[in-house]
């Protein structure tokens, strides 16, 4: 069998392999996605897909054909499969597109982005949000396979492949997966590897001197996972998490999930709130309803245009009862957030920039583009104000309640149903069992805490969790909101919990005669709501030592029709209580210990300064992994490897913006640089000499070893390169050196590829 044969062979052999490694790092990408969306359909496409189209590409090679015929093909197979698998129905012959396919893509592709931002991890297995991450997966797929076995730059496929991985992880904040990561990292060494071997030509080289390559690099490998693995946890952590807040703020978290929110030391200033009403009030952000015993879900309701007819219109209630208008202006300073922290019930919103929709359900607003980021808006509200002789004689129910806001888990332990009828044993109206449970959270039982939950090993709001809290009788709003809207609803009483904010603190700044109120990030809040017929959602404080217990006034405290602004305002207006205010657990709110005027929190430097270092480390590692491969090379060099020396020259003239074509032999090559590049001639001599032995020697002969001199001559040849280069040439070549993802005779490194 000829040379030849045997190096077309091993090509093949390589090329089946690094199939199979980039396959494995595609599946290991894959894998943080699985905390992020239940497992299902998606999960199995996924993996069949990236199959499919790594198997095509594979074979469309093995036929020889040009790198644009093959990406077509994966292409072709990318588009059968999702029309076969989601279109089917309006395809011809179930995998051939027509218009009708076509049309149908978009609304598939706006149904799986409102899952994303409407709704909370895990996500729930839909088709919107399969076709999503299937057709996402295969079109990776046909980027990676080009970039890796067309272009052979697997560093650069490995930057991104792990980019893709981290999206999960900064879309929903949690701890580091460590299985995943080791897993990743594991499956980018092999492929980096794999795509390594299977450009080397089979040479015959000294066993004793090769064999430290491999194990080199995997202890580097093995290292570089240890430490990162270590490391992570103790890295100061940024101000603001990266899930939260798109767009240079902080953010708003639907999934109840406040705790490090709360627990943040740092309070930033996200929004300056004036209002005419009584009191500064509540801004609510979105609604929960959804509760099947482990998280309370976002609401996922229809939405329609904003300024639409069927937006947010007049409120719906007994015509006996009263309604209160007010105005409120918001200037949002550091938030962004999909959701627009308006008053309840919002009847009209003004001055928005961008595209914004309204749900009618809860009365919230949502950006269809955007964030509420740099907004300015008012919000017209129109609130019921029953008296407290109608808001009894109503009963907590509707019919045209959706029945997920009465839903009662079935494995809810007793302590919840035991304590809501013990509690509320003495009313005789819904109303009165509510503000007994009110009472009852906020009268000296209980006490807010952020860290008492954490410590003790619990910080959710599942009904385990609903159930440690009764136990204990510590925690913070989440613990609150949840029990009250569990044990309401054990009493057949409809509920659902708000996000939003709490009323701000009091500025010394006032427009128009409103004093302007500081809302800051630690005013993040959840509160619960209960449904009653003709007066709406009603909304509850049960949160120990937080604003104003809701209350309604009797109808003889009345004056007339107007209201008075000495009694308790209801539900969604309640006050902050001043932080000086004691309750029986000292500070009544020990969020708002920032006085007016004062900073809202003093800022510790080492986190930011941990954070300026990491960037610096970030910002190293082109060289850092740059000078790691010229020391191994040069070792290698040092040891009679007269590839590893030759490798040098070949690094530093891509470094230097010179081509290095597969196609020019080393002796054309060592012309060009001499005559075009001033690379001293004696040097490239003796290094086109120490390649020519290498490649043409009898195996296992040691009378042409030249590896001081080879290695000699490659660093004069490397120094001569940059020195000629351009001064910013040089500079990139030390920041950021390009033969560290451009490789010899590939496609990115000028002339052509090599021929197979």
């Amino acid at each position: 069998m000829s040379s030849s044969d045997d190096s077309s062979r091993t090509r093949r052999g390589g090329e089946w392999l690094l199939t199979l490694a980039l396959l494995v790092a595609l599946l290991a990408a894959l894998m943080p996605v699985i905390g992020v969306v239940k497992p299902g359909g998606w999960l199995l496409g996924s993996v069949v897909i990236a199959t499919l189209v790594l198997a095509a590409g594979y074979g469309a090679r093995r036929l020889r054909l040009p790198a644009v015929a093959v990406s077509l093909i994966e292409a072709a197979v990318w588009v059968a499969m999702m029309t076969a698998v989601f279109f089917r129905d309006t395809a011809l012959l179930w995998v051939i597109p027509t218009p009708e396919t076509i049309r149908a893509v978009p609304p598939l592709f706006e149904d799986a982005m409102d899952e994303i931002i409407l709704g909370a991890a895990p996500l729930e297995d839909t088709v919107p949000l399969a076709f999503l991450i299937v057709g996402s997966m295969g079109l990776l797929t046909i980027i990676v396979d080009h970039v890796v076995l067309t272009a052979r730059m697997p560093l650069l496929a490995s930057i991104g492949i792990v980019a893709v991985s981290l999206i999960p992880a900064i879309a929903v904040p949690r701890e580091v997966d460590v299985v995943a990561f080791v897993f990743l990292a594991v499956a980018i060494l092999f492929l980096i590897r794999v795509e390594t071997r299977s450009r080397e030509r089979p040479l015959e080289r000294d066993a004793e001197r090769t064999a430290g390559v491999p194990a080199t690099a995997l202890g580097i490998g093995a290292i570089a996972v240890v430490v990162a693995v270590v490391a992570t946890p103790l890295l100061p952590q940024p101000l603001m998490r990266a899930g939260t807040g798109l767009g240079g703020g902080p953010g708003i978290d639907a999934t109840l999930q406040l705790g490090d929110d709360l627990r943040r030391p740092e309070q930033i200033e996200v929004l300056r709130v004036r209002s005419n009403a009584p009191s500064p009030p509540y801004l609510r952000a979105t609604t929960l309803s959804r509760f099947e015993g482990g998280v309370w879900e976002p609401d996922r309701v229809r939405t329609v245009p904003l300024d639409s007819e069927f937006g947010l219109g007049s409120v719906s209630i007994a015509e006996d009862v009263r309604l209160a208008e007010y105005t409120t202006d918001v200037e949002v300073m550091s938030l962004a957030s999909v959701w627009l922290p308006v008053p309840y019930p919002a009847v009209e919103v003004t001055g928005l920039d961008g595209r914004w929709a309204a749900v009618p359900y809860n009365r919230t607003v949502i950006s269809q583009s955007g964030t509420t980021q740099g907004q300015a808006y008012t919000v017209v509200s129109n609130q019921a104000r029953p008296t407290l002789e109608q808001i009894r004689s109503y009963n907590a129910g509707g019919p045209e309640l959706r029945d997920e806001t009465t839903q009662v888990p079935p494995e809810t332990p007793e302590i919840v149903t035991e304590l809501a009828a013990e509690v509320t044993a003495g009313a005789t109206n819904d109303y009165d069992r509510l503000i007994a449970m009110q009472r009852w959270f906020r009268g000296g039982e209980f006490r807010y805490s952020l860290e008492a939950p954490v410590e003790e090993g619990f910080d959710g709001s599942g009904a385990e969790a609903v159930a440690e809290f009764l136990e204990r009788r510590q925690g913070y709003c989440i613990h609150f909101a949840s029990a009250f809207a569990l044990m309401a609803r054990t009493l057949h009483m409809p509920t659902r919990i708000v996000i939003g904010y709490l009323p701000g603190v009091s500025t010394t700044d006032s427009v128009d005669d409103q004093v302007v109120y500081s809302v800051s990030s630690s005013l993040l809040h959840a509160w619960p709501e209960v449904y009653f017929d003709n007066a709406g959602w009603i909304p509850f404080e049960p949160t120990a030592g937080l604003g104003v217990p809701t209350s309604f006034s009797p109808a003889a405290s009345l004056p007339g029709e107007t209201d008075d602004p000495n009694s308790a305002t209801p539900g969604a207006t309640p006050s902050p209580t001043p932080s000086s205010e004691q309750g029986p657990n000292g500070p009544l709110d020990p969020r708002d210990e920032a006085l007016p005027g004062t900073p809202l929190g003093t800022t510790n430097p080492l986190p930011m300064l941990g954070v300026v270092l990491l960037i610096l480390f970030v910002l190293a590692l082109p060289f850092l992994a740059r000078e790691l491969r010229r020391r191994q090379l040069t070792l290698a060099a040092r040891g009679g490897d007269a590839a590893a020396a030759w490798l040098i020259v070949q690094d530093a003239a891509i470094d230097a913006g010179i081509a290095v074509p597969a196609s020019e032999t080393p002796r054309a090559f060592a012309q060009r640089l001499i005559d075009q590049h001033g690379a001293p001639a004696d040097d490239m001599y003796t290094l086109v000499v120490a390649i020519e032995r290498a490649s043409y020697a009898p195996a296992g002969g040691r009378d042409y070893w030249m590896g001081d001199a080879a290695m000699d001559a490659a660093t004069a040849v490397r120094a001569q390169l940059l020195a000629a280069a351009p001064p910013a040439r040089r500079i990139l070549a030390v920041i950021a050196p390009r033969s560290l993802i451009v490789r010899p005779g590939s496609v990115y490194a000028g002339g052509a590829p090599a021929t197979r």
